[in-house]
């Protein structure tokens, strides 16, 4: 088990932000899959991302490598709100009630939308705690649905076009992060944090490690002896853009559907799985090592979820040696579905 503020990821391993958990379908199955320790949403804009043909993914034939065109989710935050509502005001398949933390993850090109959306998933958390507290009778020993309700701000997706990812320009992403710091500090209950794009040089890493120490305050509760920050952890890493595969590297039932020489209509597109994956360890590493060693405790609280060509047992290892404290996956929930967290837990899928 994994604290991050205020939930518990047990088992430590989750589902990253994706095509894969777009409906109430696909988060339903993540969430009753008893591998699985925490949910992520597919990254909501406020009212729907616009999705064509021209967003897809290829798989390549020679690796668990994947390249998509994908932006955000096409349905609107009010219905990853509901779904949310649905699945922690339930009972599982089980008979038991719902203890497992849902991600919600979040985007927007303007800090007023991302504050409006904010709002939207703390009203989801009051609502819950309503509900919690009106159960009849007393819900002994459940947990609170409101705590099992975390928010993850996308700032790293490399497929918007004539875009540039946030995370890329930090100046940009200070309104954002001055959003989510004043959600925190008006409810230091709300667990929050942020997907991060890959970086390739350590200044960035640097950088971004001491925006983020800015946003630390004194601990009221600890009379100023200790220090929070509003980011309870980062999640590295997204897919890299501006990547390309052919359909000479694809499976042959792919290869046969296209009539370009392109895996993807727009050519370019974001990668993830094998071919990522030692990218995805150095960045989990740096930013282990760079919040583990800094001064402030709040900043050496903040955990790091790692994400990027974990394939495989001995991939999600890799992840947990370099410094994760919880893994996800994507790629590979894409090719097996969520038998895949069979195999990242015991190396096999059972028959």
């Amino acid at each position: 088990m994994v604290e991050f503020n205020t939930i518990d990821i047990n088992p430590p391993l989750l589902n990253s932000s994706c095509l894969w958990a777009s409906d109430l379908t696909q988060l339903r199955e993540l969430y009753e899959c008893p591998y699985t320790g925490a949910v992520t949403t597919r990254t909501a804009t406020l009212n729907g991302f616009s999705e064509d043909n021209t967003h897809t993914v290829a798989f390549s034939a020679s690796s668990t490598t994947s390249l998509n065109s994908y932006g955000y989710s096409p349905h609107p935050l009010r219905s990853y709100i509901s779904w949310v509502y649905d699945l922690l005001t339930h009972p599982t398949t089980s008979g038991s009630w719902p203890a497992k933390p849902i991600i919600i993850s979040i985007t927007s090109s303007s800090s007023t939308v991302l504050q409006e959306m904010v709002d939207e998933v703390m009203e989801l958390r009051f609502r819950l705690h309503d509900f919690h507290m009106s159960r009849d009778p007393p819900a002994v020993g459940v947990v609170n649905p409101m705590l099992l309700v975390a928010i993850e701000l996308n700032t790293s997706c490399p497929n918007i076009r004539d875009t540039t990812p946030p995370a890329y320009n930090l100046p940009f992403l200070v309104p954002f992060l001055d959003v989510l710091a004043s959600a925190y500090y008006s409810d230091p209950s709300v667990t929050i944090g942020l997907k991060l794009p890959p970086y390739i040089y350590s200044a960035r890493f640097q950088d971004i490690v001491r925006r983020l120490s800015s946003y630390s305050r004194p601990n009221p509760r600890l009379d100023g002896e200790d220090a929070v920050s509003p980011f309870a952890f980062v999640t590295c890493t997204n897919t890299l853009g501006s990547c390309l595969l052919l359909t000479d590297q694809l499976g042959n039932e792919e290869s046969a559907t296209n009539d370009t020489p392109f895996a993807l209509p727009t050519h370019l597109g974001g990668l993830g799985g094998e071919a990522l994956h030692p990218l995805a360890l150095g960045n989990v590493y740096a930013f282990s090592r760079l919040f583990a060693e800094h001064r402030d405790p709040g900043i050496r609280k903040i955990k790091v979820i790692g994400v990027g060509g974990v394939t495989s047992l001995e991939a999600r290892q890799r992840m947990i040696h370099a410094g994760a404290s919880a893994v996800a996956c994507a790629t590979l929930l894409g090719q097996r579905g969520v038998k895949a967290f069979e195999l990242l837990t015991n190396g096999q899928i059972s028959a």
